[in-house]
């Protein structure tokens, strides 16, 4: 089985017009709401054998601080650049090419690539997924390869600010 947590960044800033897209940082609430993210995972006992991010400023702080909260150590997080900027098709191919030794994957990327990944891979449908927000689906396979619709299951959806 393989299990993959989509996890789309936390609020990002627009407050400094001299920065790149790529360079924008977490605001405020994206700090917040990150580490309560990584909690909520925490609380489900979860710590993925592998977390993989976008290279934007915004994903790799998010892929920090919700690692941290997970107990998941900051230099075993893979940057893969072509996250950024992927489309369902790119991303698809990047879930593809997982090592296979890692049976489970937390990917920490961008919308509108996260829901729909997330929608082509569920068997249930999810609206845009706020920031912060994780998907978790199962996979009944071995290889990361053969992860699709027609072998996934959908096993929880949750978000900073659903209460939970």
């Amino acid at each position: 089985m393989k299990i993959l947590y989509l996890l789309r960044h936390a609020k990002s800033s627009w407050s400094f017009d001299e920065l790149s897209d790529q360079e924008r940082p977490l605001n405020d609430r994206g700090r917040d709401d990150a580490p309560t993210t990584g909690q909520a995972l925490a609380k489900r006992r979860i710590c993925p054998d592998l977390v993989v991010s976008s290279p934007a400023v915004r994903a790799m702080s998010t892929a920090m601080l919700v690692a941290r909260e997970m107990q998941y150590p900051h230099d075993k997080i893979v940057v893969e650049p072509s996250i950024y900027g992927a489309d369902t098709d790119g991303l698809l191919a990047i879930i593809h090419d997982l090592p296979n030794a890692a049976d489970s994957v937390l990917l920490v990327g961008h919308n509108p690539t996260i829901t729909e990944t997330a929608n082509l891979l569920s068997p249930t449908s999810f609206n845009e997924m706020p920031t912060a927000a994780v998907v978790c689906l199962r996979f009944a396979c071995e290889q990361w390869a053969d992860v699709s619709r027609a072998n996934a299951e959908f096993y929880f959806y949750d978000h900073p600010r659903n209460g939970s």
